[in-house]
């Protein structure tokens, strides 16, 4: 790795650190506002990162160097690293928290993968500033993760579909020059989605507070609340319940669908294999977990769906509500809420999980190996939708889920390691890496939070959510050899 690259790419992190100090005048103002003292905490945040950013930007500005994969691995990792560092300053020094190190940047990096997992307890009293800016670090995520999925990652061959590749028909056609369209489209989309959620939010029952805060981290699929029990206070409203489910749905899309809808008009994009199984896989968990409640406790069929369907729309989608314990209403619901949160939503979302455009080439992946078994000289392809998937993806999915399994399982040993029982650390370490958010068990399933696991198990943890949110392979390139030898 030359000097250049590594210069280069600390210049890029510290002008996005820049931009994230200014976000915090935003919970500053709010506190400023309410009369709390923890304004001067966001202020100092904001001048202290900011001024440090500012003094790194200007001693590593100069050419930048040819871009390439080896580079973009560099940026993306160091930037989410930058990121999360910056995001926890507010987070430690504030008071009103009285968190560790640990903690601190757990949190943050929970907020900026849009993971959702939280240490934080007696969230309903905490002064509005902090809330705000959990919920702006997950909003702020959610649109630095469509990005990383549509531009970054299959540019680096690691993962994503591209809008490049849904676009065209073949993957060398790529409309450069219509970048500047697309950002736009996607900055637009997002932030009115963002607005119509909190409308929507607000217009259901919820305080206008309230609304802005869940409607930055619904649409990010992400799961922050104001409120140490989630969705939970609104159990009985089910006009809420509904709103966050369709936004949920909207936030799991591919934004690359709906940007080619907007600037390009092509309606034919919502064909979307991935779409479709996506929309599948929610249908049948929430059609059998509304049936199975139905049954087992008697709640009216109605009743049974809408929990159901929040409760599972959130498990797939990667955001991390929740309306109660669900793992109280029995052994089907914990297993399927443990298969569920493989899932995810779909490329180009704000989800995580496996995805869903993933799960549509290893089914096409098995359905050839099986017809070669039958047929060994036959020729077989792979397509997604009407287009042909190279080897290179091929070996990407393959490669991702294999290094996903196999870290989870190592994941899960270390924190046993740390004191943790086995059903915390097998939940904690696939809700982390799936960036979901609650585990399953009395310590960190849905009715609790990270709180009471050990510093060294929350540092896991963090590794955990952006190992998931940089689909893995990103994160184990820089840390090989190879990377690092000119």
């Amino acid at each position: 790795m030359q000097y250049s690259a590594a210069r280069a790419a600390i210049h890029i992190a510290s002008v996005f650190a820049i931009y994230l100090s200014f976000a915090m005048l935003a919970p500053a103002a709010v506190d400023l506002y309410y009369g709390n003292d923890d304004w001067m905490v966001f202020a100092f945040s904001a001048f202290f990162t900011g001024g440090l950013a500012l003094a790194c930007a200007l001693a590593t500005q100069g050419r930048p160097p040819p871009i390439s994969s080896r580079f973009g691995f560099l940026v993306v990792n160091l930037l989410w690293l930058t990121t999360s560092a910056v995001s926890a300053v507010p987070l430690y020094a504030a008071a009103s928290l009285d968190l560790t190190l640990a903690e601190a940047v757990f949190e943050a990096v929970s907020g900026i993968t849009a993971t959702g997992a939280t240490v934080v307890n007696g969230l309903d009293g905490l002064p509005p500033g902090i809330l705000l800016w959990r919920s702006l670090l997950q909003w702020m995520g959610g649109l630095g993760i469509i990005a990383l999925g549509l531009f970054v990652l299959p540019f680096l061959n690691i993962g994503g579909i591209s809008y490049f590749r849904i676009e065209s028909a073949t993957v060398t056609d790529r409309p450069f020059e219509r970048l500047s369209t697309y950002v736009t489209s996607l900055i637009g989309i997002y932030s009115a989605l963002t607005l119509l959620c909190a409308i929507c939010y607000a217009a259901a029952g919820m305080s206008g507070f309230n609304a802005l805060n869940h409607a930055l981290t619904t649409i990010s699929t992400a799961g922050f609340s104001t409120h140490d029990a989630s969705m939970g206070v609104y159990a009985d409203n089910f006009a809420i319940l509904w709103t966050g489910i369709v936004f949920m749905f909207i936030g799991a899309l591919p934004f690359a669908v709906m940007i080619l809808v907007v600037a390009s008009g092509r309606i034919e994009a919502l064909r979307d294999p991935q779409i479709r199984v996506f929309a599948s896989y929610v249908v049948v968990f929430v059609a059998a977990v509304a049936i199975n409640l139905r049954l087992s406790t008697g709640l009216p069929f109605l009743d049974a769906l809408t929990y159901s369907a929040f409760n599972f729309v959130s498990i797939i989608t990667t955001t991390g509500f929740a309306t109660e314990d669900y793992t109280l209403w029995g052994p089907f619901m914990v297993a399927c809420a443990l298969v569920a949160t493989f899932l995810g939503g779909c490329s180009g979302s704000t989800s995580g999980g496996v995805k869903a455009y993933r799960f549509v080439i290893v089914a096409k992946l098995l359905a050839n190996g099986i017809k070669r078994l039958i047929y060994p000289n036959a020729v077989v392809s792979v397509r997604y939708g009407d287009r042909l998937v190279d080897e290179a993806v091929q070996h990407a999915v393959v490669l991702f889920i294999s290094a996903f399994v196999t870290i989870w399982l190592l994941l899960t040993m270390l924190l046993a390691a740390t004191g943790l029982d086995i059903l915390t650390a097998l939940s904690g370490a696939l809700t982390c890496l799936a960036n979901v958010g609650p585990g399953i068990g009395d310590l960190i399933g849905p009715a609790g939070n990270f709180s009471a696991v050990p510093d060294a198990a929350k540092w896991l943890l963090a590794l955990a959510m952006l190992l998931g949110r940089l689909e893995i392979l990103a994160v184990l390139v820089i840390a090989s050899p190879a990377f690092w030898r000119r």
